[in-house]
């Protein structure tokens, strides 16, 4: 497929790394019937200009963490300002300036649910003038997955070949405990998830396999997950757009799982709160999201109200990265 900045081999390069963001240039070059060196000169290409990055990020989830997804209304003149402030947390991520400019809208977390110093301070703030906080209780799609995957560059078949083997069961109730090793190895796949084994193993003093069998045991474990973060409007998506629906709870679990298979969906979770589940979009422009909203969740049973705001400005990503999807 053709979109508006990537062609067909980098969009299929994009999905390639979505599905495993560690898989080999040689294997993608295999399944999408093009040359090793052509993956591998395409990837560079598209990292040194910025248009796409792969990052290892842990699901804070995993750790007992709870991440909260809060609301702040502020004074006109105060958002950038605000915005920039929480940009510069280490407990912040998705910062975005949605609306007429001024609410904010971020992502935190925190190891226990009353604990988090966001939640805390901003109400101290002289110009923020009503905060709302939302738990996530379920992620229904996003983190790992994309919003390429939903473009099918490619088959089902070729998804087949790239998706690692399944992992062995890990209990989802029990958090992850990380040691020392764990650690190094998060902070070195957080500023590059596609850094080599022997570059890992070189900085963290550990052998090659000892690196190549704890990155598996953290994937497994649901700690650790492979963002591909690209810039959307160079796929042709260049709006995003901030949902917020209350759902009758008897509904709640069957309209987030619609809502996972709409190619405009590119995140979707149960929160606390009268509006109790949340989605970001992708679309092309203004019409197409009106068409989306008209015609898809105006078709969903049990949807009482929709609250929509299209995102102005990025201020940071995922996990609290800059990057291609960020406007500052």
């Amino acid at each position: 497929m053709q979109t508006a900045g990537f062609d067909r081999i980098d969009v299929q390069i994009l999905h390639a790394l979505h599905i495993d963001g560690r898989v080999p240039f040689a294997r993608i070059a295999q399944v999408i019937d093009v040359s090793d060196q052509t993956v591998a000169r395409r990837y560079s290409r598209l990292r040194s200009s910025n248009a796409l990055r792969v990052w290892g990020l842990v699901d804070r989830t995993r750790l007992g963490h709870v991440e909260w997804l809060v609301r702040i209304r502020c004074t006109p003149d105060s958002a950038q300002a605000i915005a920039r402030s929480l940009a510069r947390r280490d407990d912040t991520s998705w910062i975005s300036r949605t609306s007429g400019g001024t609410e904010l809208v971020c992502v935190t977390s925190a190891a226990t649910p009353g604990e988090s110093l966001l939640l805390r301070e901003l109400p101290k703030t002289a110009r923020v003038l009503d905060v709302s906080a939302h738990c996530l209780l379920h992620i229904y799609s996003g983190r790992a997955s994309g919003i390429v995957t939903k473009l099918n560059a490619l088959t089902p078949e070729q998804v087949a070949q790239l998706r690692p083997a399944d992992p062995p069961a890990t209990d989802p109730g029990q958090p992850v405990e990380l040691d020392d090793l764990d650690r190094q190895l998060l902070g070195l796949l957080r500023d590059d998830g596609r850094a080599a084994t022997a570059q890992l193993a070189a900085q963290t003093g550990a052998s090659r396999s000892t690196v190549q069998r704890r990155i598996a045991e953290l994937r497994a474990a649901g700690a650790l997950y492979f963002h591909v973060d690209a810039r959307w409007p160079l796929l042709g998506l260049g709006m995003r757009t901030l949902l917020w629906l209350s759902v009758k709870p008897a509904h709640l679990e069957r309209v987030g799982l619609a809502l996972t298979a709409h190619p405009e969906v590119a995140f979707v979770a149960a929160t606390s709160g009268s509006s109790n589940l949340h989605a970001s979009l992708a679309t092309r422009d203004i019409p197409a999201l009106y068409t989306y909203l008209s015609t898809q969740i105006s078709t969903l049973r049990g949807v009482r109200s929709v609250d929509s705001a299209p995102v102005l400005q990025t201020f940071k990503g995922a996990a609290g990265l800059h990057g291609p999807a960020t406007d500052t």
